[in-house]
């Protein structure tokens, strides 16, 4: 602790931080309307592919075919539901990181 109550930190940063403290407010600023823009294409995105999986009665991709068929080795459907599977996932985790992000910085 230095005398005046501040750390020594501070005290041996000799006023740098005043000058380079708007610069980087401001582009703490611009990233974070990045993550809030981004977050909110990610909730479209998840709300969409959630809608997507087929339930009981075949939900939303009913309607762009996606449970209409199968064949003998498992079909393309089969396959379709498991990548939307793993892009629901993986559009999940970037959801929990920018809410995670965003609880920390606001």
């Amino acid at each position: 602790m230095c005398p005046s109550g501040g750390s020594s930190v501070a005290r041996r940063a000799g006023g740098r931080e005043a000058a380079g403290g708007a610069g980087r407010r401001a582009t703490v600023a611009v990233v974070i309307a990045a993550v809030v823009v981004l977050h909110s294409l990610v909730c479209v995105v998840l709300v969409f592919l959630i809608l997507l999986h087929s339930g009981k009665d075949a939900g939303l991709s009913g309607a762009f075919g996606v449970g209409a068929t199968s064949s003998a080795y498992g079909g393309s459907t089969a396959i379709v539901e498991r990548n939307l599977t793993r892009i629901t996932v993986a559009v999940a985790v970037v959801f929990f990181l920018t809410t995670f992000v965003l609880a920390k910085q606001l």
